[in-house]
């Protein structure tokens, strides 16, 4: 039976799969999902129970690979989109996992910031913390905030915003937007931080925010796995050029 390209879901657009071996699916997350547990039922949006459901009712896609489990390993917040890496056993969401936790996953995003910033390449190393005052808010804590780096590199300018790529090594909470408000130049339509918190949500952007890449040696195999999004669309939508290069980020040891 041939396999679906797609992860098929109930009223909603179909989600691309983009990368797939026996342990793992990557998928292509679009906007307004939210990665919580499977039993917190508060949101219709929650793409952990959609999948869960999806499977048990014996949909093509799933049916196709004969898949009975199928779980986040990271997070990506609900209006980022892009790369996103799901297991297919326990044993490969904790695997995986680790990765992640011990910084051998590379990650790269692309995003849309106000304002041209001074440099081409800098770092951010500000440790992060929950904002005591604002629910669901992260700032800059340098007392009692985990330890966060992520580099920057600007690729392009229109007007008055920039292109600018992130390579997290960490993998804190709301971690590339506040690092990116921290440089004073906040993503496009992101919703807490920066000029577009103070936009109505009816006239806001979308979060320029897109996860593009994720490179890791594969535990199982030890060969070299390399994950892309596609950017054209995106980069066009935002009025920016197409990238002429991938840069070939090498998986850790």
């Amino acid at each position: 039976m041939p396999k679906s390209a797609y992860i098929a879901l109930p009223e909603a657009e179909p989600i691309p799969i983009l990368f797939e071996d026996r342990s793992v699916i990557a998928i292509d997350k679009p906007a307004g999902w939210m990665l919580v547990p499977h039993s917190w039922q508060r949101t219709n949006r929650n793409l952990q129970t959609a999948i869960q459901s999806s499977i048990a009712a014996g949909h093509f896609w799933a049916r196709s690979r004969n898949l009975k489990f199928l779980r986040f390993i990271h997070r990506l917040d609900a209006e980022t989109t892009g790369v996103m890496l799901w297991g297919k056993s326990f044993g490969a969401v904790e695997t995986l996992g680790g990765l992640f936790e011990t910084r051998r996953m590379v990650k790269r995003y692309l995003a849309i910031v106000h304002g041209v910033p001074r440099d081409t390449q800098w770092t951010r190393t500000d440790r992060l913390g929950p904002d005591p005052h604002v629910n669901g808010r992260i700032r800059v804590d340098p007392r009692d905030g985990k330890d966060c780096k992520t580099h920057f590199h600007v690729l392009q300018i229109k007007d008055r915003l920039a292109l600018v790529e992130a390579h997290p090594t960490t993998g804190r909470q709301h971690q590339i937007r506040v690092h990116l408000l921290a440089s004073g130049h906040a993503i496009l339509g992101d919703p807490l931080y920066g000029p577009s918190a103070q936009t109505s949500p009816r006239l806001r952007p979308p979060l320029a925010l897109r996860a593009v890449e994720l490179s890791y040696r594969d535990p199982f195999t030890t060969r070299p796995v390399r994950i892309l999004a596609p950017t054209d669309q995106w980069l066009s939508g935002q009025g920016f050029k197409q990238l002429t290069s991938v840069p070939t980020l090498r998986p850790p040891r």
